[in-house]
């Protein structure tokens, strides 16, 4: 099935109980905090099905029926590009600048099925059951975000059970014949707000003694006993699409996600009890590889835009001919170029994972992932430079052009050669709230801690690393010479 951005909207009135403060919200599609971002996630289901984008963003199943291209078994290289395109379009709709759009955990749902063993093992029937959730998936086109996190300060429980206080995070506290039962809190539901599930599960390693909390499972937001608590969402302080172009209806929301006594049955269960299992299954199949595949994509959509932003500011500011600005302008054209190239080569070193299936070359995927978390902060820093003061000298919203006197003035002193007061502020307004503003700022931090903490990163890419070719590069040329002996040694002849 490939829905429409209609029935998106329309699956999202279904009852899920969303907090603002402490404002409950009865639709998230025309609630002034979300209506526009709604809208923008509509508009991704609407887009893949124009016939310009519907033979790159859509493909026949083997049941024969005509799917999401996210949700394709790769078995040749012709696959991967057809997937990269596909994230690449969505991320192009979406100027980079939402996350969670909807084909990243239907990335990493696709690439658990490659092993299905690893779930049978641990929990009779999670195989079958993963593979018929999968289905599910693809069939009803099912937008589903991911609460794979404890909430910070609750990684150590022994701190809160030394004071009495209780573990917030979520665990299973029963279970029965038909299924397990939930409480507690996980975290960052980003775009759980216009997610039709959540995706629960585990991310950081677990002690033996967090079994509980070792579920992994699918629960459907609108399930009772099921709350989103959002922060504060910016498309509501977002004056109009003039002066915040992109808080206005790019802000995919990050949420705190409560269960209450969440009863979820058997067959959306896929790991229980087994702590290390819970996050190996990540790994030991290509699923976190297919999910940040799709984020190092979405990535460098978004360094085009910041690109843009920094090329037209030293056009603006008539400096594009200074020395000194075309070497700023080179460097980041460099790293974008480098970006591009590593996200070229986790295709065209394809791994065969299993047998009959292609995955991306994971190492490449893991420096493209370090390289954008490390280096995003300062491309941002480097633009803003270029920028200068220019966002600060702007009136502060567009109604100024509304009065026909302060217009006029407007327009005398704020044009310049080449570009009209109003089409200056445009883009002024544009860059900052890309580079400058609050939602901006959200930005610099989801992007650092996308895919966890620095050292998590720097350690994916240890993991993968072939040490053996880089130790055996220095045996060889080692064994190339040896010990001299007594009159293979040239001593320096001493100056006369």
């Amino acid at each position: 099935m490939l829905k429409t951005g209609e029935q998106h909207l329309e699956s999202l009135r279904d009852g899920r109980r969303v907090y603002v403060g402490d404002e409950l919200v009865e639709d998230v599609t025309t609630h002034p905090a979300f209506r526009n971002a709604a809208h923008s996630f509509a508009m991704i289901y609407d887009r893949k099905l124009a016939p310009e984008n519907v033979d790159v963003m859509a493909y026949e199943a083997e049941d024969g029926e005509l799917s999401t291209s996210w949700y394709l078994q790769p078995k040749t290289k012709e696959d991967l590009r057809k997937r990269r395109e596909t994230h690449r379009r969505v991320a192009e709709w979406t100027c980079g600048l939402i996350g969670r759009s909807p084909d990243h955990v239907a990335s990493f749902v696709t690439g658990l099925l490659w092993k299905p063993d690893l779930f049978e093992e641990n929990l009779s029937g999670s195989a079958g059951h993963l593979q018929e959730y999968y289905d599910f998936m693809r069939k009803n086109d099912t937008f589903a975000c991911y609460t794979v996190l404890p909430p910070q300060g609750a990684r150590q429980p022994e701190l809160y059970q030394r004071e009495g206080l209780t573990v917030p995070t979520l665990r299973v506290t029963a279970e029965d014949k038909e299924g397990v039962t939930l409480n507690g809190m996980k975290m960052l539901g980003t775009s759980a707000v216009f997610s039709n599930e959540t995706w629960v599960g585990n991310l950081l390693p677990l002690g033996e003694e967090q079994a509980a909390e070792s579920i992994t499972c699918a629960v459907p937001l609108n399930w009772e006993g099921v709350t989103i608590w959002t922060r504060k969402p910016f498309e509501r302080f977002a004056v109009s699409e003039f002066d915040a172009p992109f808080a206005w209806k790019f802000d995919e929301t990050d949420s705190m996600v409560i269960f209450e006594d969440v009863k979820v049955p058997w067959e959306r269960v896929f790991t229980h009890n087994n702590a290390a299992l819970s996050r190996n299954i990540y790994f030991q199949t290509p699923s976190h590889a297919m999910g940040n595949h799709q984020s190092n994509v979405r990535f460098s959509e978004k360094l085009k835009l910041i690109l843009g932003v920094a090329r037209k500011s030293a056009e603006l500011n008539n400096v594009l001919q200074v020395p000194a600005v075309r070497d700023t302008l080179g460097r980041l054209a460099a790293g974008e170029a480098g970006l591009n190239a590593m996200i070229s080569g986790q295709i065209e070193d394809a791994e065969e994972m299993v047998a009959g299936r292609l995955n991306i070359n994971r190492r490449h995927m893991y420096g493209a992932l370090h390289w954008c978390t490390q280096n995003y902060a300062t491309v941002c820093e480097t633009v803003r430079e270029l920028m200068g003061g220019g966002p600060f000298q702007m009136p502060a919203d567009v109604s100024v052009i509304n009065n026909p006197e302060l217009r006029e003035k407007f327009e005398t002193y704020w044009s310049v050669p080449g570009q009209s007061a109003i089409d200056r502020m445009k883009f002024l307004k544009l860059g900052w709230d890309l580079l400058g503003s609050e939602f901006a700022g959200r930005h610099q931090q989801y992007e650092r801690f996308y895919a966890g903490p620095a050292f998590i990163n720097t350690l994916y890419s240890f993991i993968e690393c072939p040490w053996d070719e880089m130790t055996g590069t220095v045996d060889r040329v080692l064994a190339e010479y040896h010990v001299p002996e007594d009159g293979e040694v040239r001593r320096p002849v001493a100056a006369e």
